[in-house]
């Protein structure tokens, strides 16, 4: 049950960085450069949403050795 949350968590998290990931791209029309753009990305939260998330699916579907 532990790893079902995991992965809704996981997932939604990821959903939410990418999203706003997405809706950043928009900077670019303003002027941004894409090292500018990278740089802000790795500044906000979202981003460390999505990495966040992404471990978190991991972790879910990561199985136990059995001896």
């Amino acid at each position: 049950m532990l790893k079902f949350f995991l992965f809704i968590f996981g997932f939604i998290f990821s959903v939410i960085g990418l999203f706003f990931i997405i809706l950043y791209l928009n900077l670019f029309v303003i002027g941004y450069s894409f090292f500018e753009f990278v740089y802000f990305i790795i500044r906000s939260i979202y981003c460390d949403l999505f990495f966040i998330g992404i471990i978190l699916i991991y972790i879910s579907m990561k199985r136990k050795v059995r001896r």
